[in-house]
């Protein structure tokens, strides 16, 4: 199970969990973390994606993993021990909620201690279900992580797959960046995608009305008519922020599968230089 549902939630969940709220706005005037100042469920902590990730100078707005030790630091920080049980909600139309999900399985957090809020801080909204304002009283822990490695492709084993076609790349953007018709948005970035690689728009597996992810049955198809349909798939995007939303999407189908994803996308293989 990945996904915990807002009744789940609201039936007494949240006093059993360490709530995290990830939500962060790509090239938007929005704040994420003065919007959760404002409101978001009752006992959530704040996660900072843009400030827990390894920014790369060359790379405008990408988003590598943080080193092991920053990743402890930070989990410490917020006063979430191995052992939690943990689930995240984000209210964002990038869904970085599931980034954040990729982080704690990749640092080594029990994948049965993880979770997603289905659907997130909109749908809970929708709901008419309570928020606050009220800040959240944070006891300070000691966590220690351990990188599974295999979950991640670099650019060369992105360039030898090309050759060898070993496993297929979805990329999880537009089909309009996808192919090209209109001008990346990150500066320094040429239009198109990586050769062999499938387009699979995120957007496409989730509901719009609010941020649910849809249904099994219907995911299943979308994967498979692209023929995806064992464990060789590695999911990129523009940052490898919303390809974590296509690792959560096959996942959901694929309880054997462990999300890999290539960290620098196409902000790094499609820069000018």
């Amino acid at each position: 199970m990945i996904l915990v549902s807002t009744q789940e939630l609201d039936n007494g969940l949240s006093s059993n969990v360490k709530l995290i709220d990830a939500s962060w706005h790509f090239l938007s005037n929005r704040d994420g973390f003065k919007e959760y100042q404002k409101e978001h469920i009752e006992n959530a902590i704040f996660f900072d994606l843009e400030k827990h990730s390894n920014q790369q100078k060359n790379l405008p707005h990408n988003h590598f993993l943080p080193k092991k030790s920053d990743w402890e630091k930070t989990l410490s920080e917020m006063g979430i021990s191995n052992d939690d049980k943990v689930v995240i909600y984000d209210n964002s139309d990038l869904i970085t909620s599931c980034r954040c999900w990729f982080q704690f399985l990749y640092f080594g957090h029990r994948s049965d201690l993880i979770f997603i809020l289905d659907g997130g801080l909109k749908k809970w909204k929708l709901e008419n279900r309570k928020i606050t304002n009220k800040e959240t009283k944070i006891k300070p822990s000691k966590y220690f992580a351990k990188e599974n490695t295999h979950m991640i492709k670099n650019k060369l084993q992105i360039e030898e797959n090309i050759k060898k076609d070993e496993f297929k790349l979805l990329d999880a953007r537009s089909k309009e960046r996808f192919n090209g018709k209109v001008k990346e948005p990150r500066p320094g970035v040429r239009s198109g995608s990586i050769e062999g690689s499938i387009c699979l728009p995120y957007s496409e597996c989730i509901n719009p009305k609010d941020n649910s992810f849809l249904n099994k049955k219907i995911l299943d198809e979308k994967f498979k008519s692209l023929n995806v349909v064992d464990n060789n798939v590695v999911f990129a995007c523009g940052s490898s922020v919303t390809a974590s939303v296509l690792g959560v999407a096959y996942s959901l189908i694929n309880n054997k599968y462990m999300p890999i994803i290539y960290m620098g996308s196409w902000s790094e293989y499609g820069k000018i230089r």
